[in-house]
């Protein structure tokens, strides 16, 4: 896989590129927010898992955060910027799910620069859980063969003679059933991980780490217990898995969780106006999406942006950020 350009940290377009971002952020009443999301870090580039960070990629992330913007924990961020006293380049950075990658990898990264993250837990897949998309992606990892038939979902035969083909071939498969009904798409993950046998039951964090995570400093919030579609449940079912992962972390780490996300976090597609209603209603103060920007004073504490860059050179990492700070 391609690594990040070598590029000086003291580089003057690396300043040039941080004037830049101070400007698009603004500060006070006019200063904007960019909340950085990530999932996984890796201990190496993963054929099959392309789109996460390795631990050489994110160090490179943390360093020039840690440089360049003013990184702050996200309950303050937001309290300051619902107040108009948000400073330049502001950044969060938090990380979804509850990987044990997290604590393992990201953990010892944000400490050696002195950064704080907030974690949102799927509290369902602690403890040797794993959730439904790494199913599909660990069975296709090993899957025997070098094809297979899959026209009930729309997939015909797909070639599995490398990792290159098994990973495109697993992200058909989680496309093609990510907004079936629950119970439907549940079918066919247990299907499909029958093909492979055994499957990891590691890839999540433990209920210990959790505690760990918290106590040295980092935030947790709250991600449902199954990491469903919300927009897909009915009234009851949405409520249980917004306010029973509340529960079950309040009770963890014996505080109140004020911070939310949506799991996979599209307006319309995945969460809406009831989704907000349950959320405020259950006592979070604020909640994350995945719609891309920054957000400013007037956003929504419920809808607040995310976003991360993807660029391989620290210069074009910067020039996206200045980018969606305008968005």
């Amino acid at each position: 896989m391609i690594s990040f350009i070598s590029e000086s940290g003291h580089d003057p377009t690396l300043r040039a590129l941080a004037w830049l971002n101070g400007i698009a952020s603004g500060s006070g009443s006019r200063g904007r927010l960019f909340v950085l999301i990530y999932h996984q870090v890796m201990d190496r580039p993963d054929p099959m898992r392309k789109e996460e960070l390795d631990v050489s990629r994110f160090s490179v992330h943390m360093d020039l955060l840690a440089r360049y913007f003013n990184v702050l924990p996200l309950d303050h961020a937001i309290r300051m910027l619902k107040a108009g006293r948000l400073p330049a380049r502001s950044v969060s950075i938090t990380f979804d799910d509850g990987y044990r990658n997290n604590y393992t990898n990201a953990l010892p990264v944000l400490e050696e620069r002195g950064l704080t993250a907030t974690f949102f837990i799927a509290t369902g897949f602690l403890d040797g859980g794993r959730m439904w998309n790494d199913t599909v992606i660990e069975a296709f990892r090993s899957i025997p063969g070098e094809s297979i038939h899959l026209p009930e979902i729309g997939l015909n035969e797909i070639a599995l003679t490398d990792a290159d083909r098994r990973s495109e071939a697993a992200q058909g498969v989680i496309r093609a059933i990510k907004h079936l009904p629950y119970s439907e798409r549940a079918e066919w993950v247990s299907r499909i991980g029958e093909l492979a046998k055994p499957l990891p039951d590691d890839l999540m964090m433990t209920t210990g780490q959790v505690q760990d995570l918290r106590q040295r400093g980092m935030a947790i919030g709250g991600h449902t217990v199954n990491h469903p579609i919300l927009a897909k449940l009915d009234q009851r079912g949405a409520e249980r898995e917004i306010v029973d992962g509340k529960e079950m972390l309040e009770g963890l780490l014996k505080e109140k969780l004020s911070l939310f996300a949506y799991p996979n976090g599209r307006k319309d597609q995945d969460y809406g106006e009831r989704e907000i209603r349950i959320v405020e209603k259950c006592g979070f103060s604020a909640a994350l999406t995945t719609n891309h920007g920054a957000s400013a004073r007037d956003t929504n504490a419920y809808e607040l942006k995310r976003f991360t860059p993807w660029d391989r050179t620290r210069s074009r990492f910067m020039l996206r950020m200045a980018r969606y700070y305008r968005m």
